[in-house]
């Protein structure tokens, strides 16, 4: 069973924006923080951003002040909003669940993935 359904990822060119979706099970969304993982080829998966259950966030510094994540508790969807993307944000993103994401990191539940390629 899906418990993370991702949406939004696609070609841009360099300077542009995307904005990705995440539909979350209810139980899962209210439970738990939610974030966005992100892994290029040949590299680790890494934090993006996570948004607590009461809206706390955080981010990676590769991307203050570039994207945002915010979460829609009536649709149960969290969304990263990616703006004045750079090549090197070229990977695949993936929604994730779990008790935490920031200290000693615990993840119950990830989404497919999907593809973010930004153009120079």
């Amino acid at each position: 069973q899906v418990q993370l359904v991702e949406s939004g990822g696609g070609l841009v060119q360099a300077g542009g924006s995307l904005r990705l979706s995440c539909a979350a099970s209810r139980s899962i969304f209210i439970m738990n923080t939610m974030g966005w993982y992100r892994q290029a080829p040949g590299k680790q998966r890494d934090l993006v951003a996570a948004i607590t259950n009461i809206g706390r966030t955080n981010y990676a510094d590769s991307v203050k002040g570039r994207f945002t994540i915010s979460r829609d508790s009536a649709k149960n969807t969290v969304y990263l909003q990616m703006n004045s993307l750079k090549p090197e944000d070229t990977a695949v993103y993936y929604c994730a669940a779990g008790p935490r994401m920031i200290v000693d990191p615990q993840i119950r539940y990830w989404g497919q993935g999907t593809q973010v390629t930004v153009s120079s």
